[in-house]
Protein backbone atom coordinates (compact mmCIF):
# COMPACT_ATOMS: atom_id res chain seq x y z
CA UNK A 1 0.00 0.00 0.00
CA UNK A 2 2.71 2.43 0.83
CA UNK A 3 3.76 1.72 -2.74
CA UNK A 4 0.74 2.74 -4.52
CA UNK A 5 1.10 6.12 -2.12
CA UNK A 6 4.22 6.92 -3.29
CA UNK A 7 3.44 6.66 -7.03
CA UNK A 8 0.28 8.65 -6.53
CA UNK A 9 2.37 11.34 -4.81
CA UNK A 10 5.24 11.08 -7.61
CA UNK A 11 2.09 11.34 -10.01
CA UNK A 12 0.68 13.70 -8.04
CA UNK A 13 3.72 16.26 -7.80
CA UNK A 14 4.27 15.69 -11.86
CA UNK A 15 0.82 16.88 -12.85
CA UNK A 16 1.51 20.14 -10.90
CA UNK A 17 5.26 20.65 -11.92
CA UNK A 18 4.02 22.96 -15.18
CA UNK A 19 4.04 25.50 -12.36
CA UNK A 20 7.62 25.28 -10.91
CA UNK A 21 7.82 28.44 -8.78
CA UNK A 22 6.19 31.21 -7.14
CA UNK A 23 6.63 33.64 -10.09
CA UNK A 24 4.98 31.21 -12.21
CA UNK A 25 1.93 31.18 -10.02
CA UNK A 26 1.94 35.03 -9.46
CA UNK A 27 1.71 35.28 -13.53
CA UNK A 28 -0.97 32.66 -13.66
CA UNK A 29 -3.23 34.24 -10.94
CA UNK A 30 -2.73 38.04 -12.05
CA UNK A 31 -3.90 37.15 -16.08
CA UNK A 32 -6.66 35.39 -14.49
CA UNK A 33 -7.74 37.61 -11.75
CA UNK A 34 -7.43 40.65 -14.45
CA UNK A 35 -9.85 38.92 -16.69
CA UNK A 36 -12.03 38.03 -14.10
CA UNK A 37 -11.94 41.41 -12.71
CA UNK A 38 -12.55 43.28 -16.06
CA UNK A 39 -15.21 40.96 -17.10
CA UNK A 40 -17.03 41.82 -13.89
CA UNK A 41 -17.51 45.68 -15.22
CA UNK A 42 -18.43 44.59 -18.09
CA UNK A 43 -20.99 42.33 -16.61
CA UNK A 44 -22.17 44.83 -14.40
CA UNK A 45 -22.47 47.88 -16.55
CA UNK A 46 -25.12 44.84 -18.50
CA UNK A 47 -26.91 43.47 -15.58
CA UNK A 48 -27.36 47.06 -14.15
CA UNK A 49 -29.19 47.31 -17.51
CA UNK A 50 -31.25 44.35 -16.63
CA UNK A 51 -30.04 42.21 -19.69
CA UNK A 52 -29.36 38.43 -19.85
CA UNK A 53 -25.89 37.92 -19.61
CA UNK A 54 -24.66 39.78 -16.71
CA UNK A 55 -21.73 40.04 -14.00
CA UNK A 56 -20.85 35.75 -14.12
CA UNK A 57 -21.62 35.15 -17.51
CA UNK A 58 -18.75 38.23 -18.38
CA UNK A 59 -16.15 37.09 -15.55
CA UNK A 60 -16.33 33.66 -17.16
CA UNK A 61 -16.28 34.22 -21.06
CA UNK A 62 -12.92 36.59 -19.87
CA UNK A 63 -11.40 34.05 -17.39
CA UNK A 64 -12.40 31.49 -19.95
CA UNK A 65 -10.27 33.20 -23.21
CA UNK A 66 -7.69 34.53 -20.76
CA UNK A 67 -7.17 30.62 -20.04
CA UNK A 68 -7.13 29.05 -23.81
CA UNK A 69 -4.51 31.99 -24.48
CA UNK A 70 -2.50 31.06 -21.29
CA UNK A 71 -2.22 27.39 -21.18
CA UNK A 72 -0.69 27.28 -24.44
CA UNK A 73 1.81 29.78 -24.02
CA UNK A 74 2.45 28.36 -20.75
CA UNK A 75 3.07 24.99 -22.60
CA UNK A 76 5.35 26.51 -25.61
CA UNK A 77 3.12 26.65 -28.16
CA UNK A 78 4.34 29.03 -31.47
CA UNK A 79 2.52 31.93 -32.57
CA UNK A 80 0.78 29.92 -35.33
CA UNK A 81 -0.73 28.08 -32.70
CA UNK A 82 -1.37 30.76 -30.36
CA UNK A 83 -3.47 32.40 -33.74
CA UNK A 84 -5.19 29.29 -33.85
CA UNK A 85 -6.41 29.10 -30.56
CA UNK A 86 -7.56 32.72 -31.09
CA UNK A 87 -9.34 32.18 -34.03
CA UNK A 88 -11.58 29.22 -31.67
CA UNK A 89 -12.10 31.68 -29.28
CA UNK A 90 -13.27 34.39 -31.52
CA UNK A 91 -15.71 31.69 -33.36
CA UNK A 92 -16.74 29.97 -30.34
CA UNK A 93 -17.81 33.20 -28.95
CA UNK A 94 -19.44 34.35 -31.61
CA UNK A 95 -22.23 30.87 -31.35
CA UNK A 96 -22.13 32.32 -27.38
CA UNK A 97 -23.32 35.58 -28.79
CA UNK A 98 -25.79 34.52 -31.14
CA UNK A 99 -27.55 32.77 -28.28
CA UNK A 100 -28.12 36.11 -26.82
CA UNK A 101 -29.89 37.53 -30.02
CA UNK A 102 -33.27 37.34 -30.81
CA UNK A 103 -35.72 38.55 -33.94
CA UNK A 104 -39.29 39.28 -33.84
CA UNK A 105 -41.01 40.99 -30.98
CA UNK A 106 -44.95 40.08 -31.54
CA UNK A 107 -46.15 42.01 -34.50
CA UNK A 108 -42.53 43.67 -35.28
CA UNK A 109 -40.76 40.90 -36.85
CA UNK A 110 -37.60 43.08 -37.97
CA UNK A 111 -37.08 44.25 -34.27
CA UNK A 112 -33.63 42.79 -33.30
CA UNK A 113 -33.01 42.27 -29.18
CA UNK A 114 -29.59 40.88 -27.61
CA UNK A 115 -27.04 42.30 -30.13
CA UNK A 116 -25.21 44.79 -27.92
CA UNK A 117 -25.12 42.31 -25.32
CA UNK A 118 -23.41 40.06 -28.05
CA UNK A 119 -21.36 42.23 -29.09
CA UNK A 120 -20.26 42.83 -25.56
CA UNK A 121 -19.36 39.20 -24.64
CA UNK A 122 -17.20 38.89 -27.93
CA UNK A 123 -15.44 42.11 -26.45
CA UNK A 124 -15.36 40.34 -23.10
CA UNK A 125 -13.73 37.63 -24.81
CA UNK A 126 -11.33 40.10 -26.32
CA UNK A 127 -10.48 41.41 -23.27
CA UNK A 128 -9.60 38.16 -21.85
CA UNK A 129 -7.57 37.12 -24.29
CA UNK A 130 -5.16 40.18 -23.99
CA UNK A 131 -5.08 39.59 -20.11
CA UNK A 132 -4.39 35.80 -20.72
CA UNK A 133 -1.67 37.49 -23.02
CA UNK A 134 0.03 39.32 -20.59
CA UNK A 135 -1.74 42.26 -22.21
CA UNK A 136 -3.18 43.49 -19.20
CA UNK A 137 -2.61 47.44 -19.59
CA UNK A 138 -4.36 46.88 -23.66
CA UNK A 139 -7.17 44.65 -21.47
CA UNK A 140 -7.59 47.87 -19.08
CA UNK A 141 -7.75 50.26 -21.53
CA UNK A 142 -10.00 48.31 -23.97
CA UNK A 143 -12.41 48.02 -21.05
CA UNK A 144 -12.43 51.57 -20.64
CA UNK A 145 -13.11 52.46 -24.13
CA UNK A 146 -16.26 49.34 -24.08
CA UNK A 147 -17.62 51.42 -21.13
CA UNK A 148 -17.12 54.92 -22.48
CA UNK A 149 -19.21 53.16 -25.91
CA UNK A 150 -21.94 51.50 -23.57
CA UNK A 151 -22.41 54.78 -21.49
CA UNK A 152 -22.16 57.59 -24.24
CA UNK A 153 -23.97 55.61 -27.40
CA UNK A 154 -27.31 55.76 -25.52
CA UNK A 155 -27.33 59.22 -24.44
CA UNK A 156 -25.86 60.68 -28.19
CA UNK A 157 -28.61 58.26 -29.49
CA UNK A 158 -31.05 59.80 -27.41
CA UNK A 159 -30.42 63.19 -28.29
CA UNK A 160 -30.00 62.33 -32.09
CA UNK A 161 -33.60 60.99 -31.97
CA UNK A 162 -34.81 63.79 -29.79
CA UNK A 163 -33.69 66.32 -32.17
CA UNK A 164 -35.11 64.24 -35.40
CA UNK A 165 -38.35 64.06 -33.39
CA UNK A 166 -38.43 68.08 -32.59
CA UNK A 167 -37.48 68.79 -36.30
CA UNK A 168 -40.17 66.07 -37.74
CA UNK A 169 -43.12 67.49 -35.23
CA UNK A 170 -42.27 71.33 -36.79
CA UNK A 171 -42.33 70.19 -40.11
CA UNK A 172 -45.87 68.79 -39.13
CA UNK A 173 -46.80 72.04 -37.56
CA UNK A 174 -45.99 73.73 -40.78
CA UNK A 175 -47.91 71.41 -42.84
CA UNK A 176 -51.17 72.12 -40.93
Amino acid sequence: MEAFWQAFLATLHTEFADVADAREVSRILIRLLMAALLGAVLGFERESKGKSAGVRTHMLVSMGAALFVLAPSMAGADEQALSRVIQGIVAGIGFLGAGTILKGNGRDTSHVKGLTTAAGLWMTAAIGTAAGMGREATALISTVLALLVLASMPLLVEKVEGEHEDKREEEEGRKH
